[in-house]
C-alpha cells in the first residue's frame, strides 16, 4: 500500500513574503523602535539624544495643549465618521439593491484618487469667506457670508465635512463589496414575505455586513486619527487652536519647536490610543466571526 506525503508549503511561502516582511522592518518596525527610543530622550535634532526616562510623558500628562489636541480629534473623528459612514451605507445600499453601473462606481472613487493637499486647497478657495464660490451662492441668498475655515465653530465640521466628501465614494465601494457577498435569495425570500427594502436592509443587509462594516469602521477611525493634510492646508491648526488635531500638534513639536523627543512621546502615544480603540471595535462589532457562516 502507497503512503501519500502531504506537500508542505510554509518554506515557500516564507520566501515570498520575505520582501515584504524586510520592507516593512525597514520602513515600519525600525522607525517605531527608532521613535520609542526618541521618546525617553531629550532629543532635539541639533543635540545628541540624552536619556531623560519617562519626563517627556510625565510632561504630556500635564500639557492642557496635548489633551486639547485630543478633545479636537476626537470631536472629528466623531464629525467625519458619523457622516461618512451614514452617507456610504445610504450609497452602497443604492448600488446594490438599483445599479450596478461601473461609470458610477468610477465616479464616486474619483475624490478618493485626488491627492489631499490639492482636496484642501481645492476646498479652501471654494469656501473662502471673501472671495469663496459657496459664499457667492450665500451672499445671494441675502445671507451673511459664512467664515467656514476662519470661524472657531465652524472650523472643525468644515474640515469634517470636506474630508467626507473625499473619502465616502471609497468607502461606499468596500461596503458595497461587502453586500455583493450576502446571497440574493435572502432578499427574494424576504421580498416573497412582504418585506420592505427598509426592512431588509436592517434585518438582512446590516447583519451580515457586520464583518465588512468592522473593518471599514477601523480603518476610517485610524484614518481619521491621522487626519492632517486638510489642517495644515486649510487652518494651521486655527482660529484658536480649534482644528488643531493631535498629528498637527505633533508636527510641531517636532518641526517648529525642535521637540523631537517629546513629539516622539506624543506619537507613542496616539500609537497605545489607537491600539486600545482598535481592539474595543474589534470586539464590540464581532469583527471575526459572520452570520454567513
Amino acid at each position: 500500500m502507497s503512503t501519500t506525503t502531504r506537500r508542505d508549503d510554509r518554506r515557500a511561502a516564507w520566501w515570498f513574503l520575505l520582501p515584504v516582511l524586510v520592507g516593512f522592518a525597514v520602513f515600519y518596525g525600525y522607525p517605531a523602535v527608532r521613535g520609542l527610543w526618541y521618546s525617553v530622550t531629550d532629543y532635539s535634532l541639533i543635540n545628541t539624544p540624552a536619556f531623560v526616562g519617562t519626563d517627556n510623558y510625565a510632561r504630556l500628562a500635564g500639557d492642557a495643549e496635548f489633551w486639547n489636541s485630543l478633545m479636537v480629534t476626537g470631536w472629528y473623528v466623531v464629525l467625519n465618521i458619523g457622516s461618512q459612514t451614514l452617507l456610504a451605507l445610504g450609497i452602497a445600499a443604492l448600488m446594490h439593491r438599483l445599479t450596478g453601473s461601473l461609470v458610477l462606481r468610477a465616479t464616486l472613487l474619483l475624490p478618493w484618487l485626488v491627492p489631499n493637499v490639492t482636496v484642501g486647497l481645492l476646498w479652501v478657495w471654494l469656501l473662502d469667506t471673501n472671495l469663496g464660490f459657496v459664499n457667492h451662492l450665500i451672499t445671494a441668498l441675502g445671507l451673511s457670508p459664512v467664515g467656514f475655515f476662519t470661524d472657531a465653530a465652524w472650523a472643525l465640521p468644515s474640515i469634517a465635512a470636506v474630508n467626507t466628501w473625499a473619502y465616502t465614494g471609497y468607502t461606499a465601494l468596500l461596503l458595497y463589496a461587502g453586500m455583493l457577498q450576502i446571497p440574493s435569495y435572502l432578499y427574494e425570500s424576504a421580498a416573497i414575505d412582504g418585506a420592505g427594502e427598509a426592512r431588509m436592509f436592517r434585518a438582512i443587509t446590516l447583519p451580515l455586513l457586520r464583518p465588512v462594516l468592522a473593518m471599514v469602521l477601523v480603518i476610517s477611525l485610524i484614518g481619521s486619527f491621522q487626519i492632517f493634510d486638510t489642517v495644515a492646508v486649510a487652518t494651521r491648526g486655527g482660529p484658536v487652536s480649534a482644528t488643531r488635531v493631535i498629528y498637527y500638534f505633533i508636527y510641531q513639536q517636532a518641526f517648529n519647536y525642535f521637540n523631537m523627543g517629546y513629539a516622539a512621546a506624543a506619537a507613542i502615544c496616539l500609537a497605545l490610543i489607537l491600539g486600545v480603540l482598535t481592539a474595543i471595535q474589534m470586539r464590540l462589532l464581532r469583527a471575526s466571526s459572520s452570520d454567513l457562516a
